[in-house]
């Protein structure tokens, strides 16, 4: 089972003819295609959108500030 799995989630990919990839392309690859198999992309796609908004508009306007209440 496990070894059908990395299968899935890493030769599949991996091994394509010519294809060459660097660590960091390959993790990313590899992360994503986790999330599709155990069926946590979206959750985690609504995750990222939300802490990229964060990222780029909280920062923005907070002056160096934390906001209080």
């Amino acid at each position: 089972m496990i070894e059908g799995a990395c299968r899935h989630l890493i030769a599949d990919r991996f091994d394509l003819s010519g294809a060459r990839w660097g660590l960091t392309g390959a993790e990313a690859v590899l992360k994503l295609r986790a999330l599709t198999a155990n069926g946590h992309l979206d959750d985690y796609w609504s995750y990222h959108l939300a802490r990229q908004h964060d990222r780029v508009h909280q920062t923005s306007y907070q002056d160096g500030y934390a906001l209080t209440a």
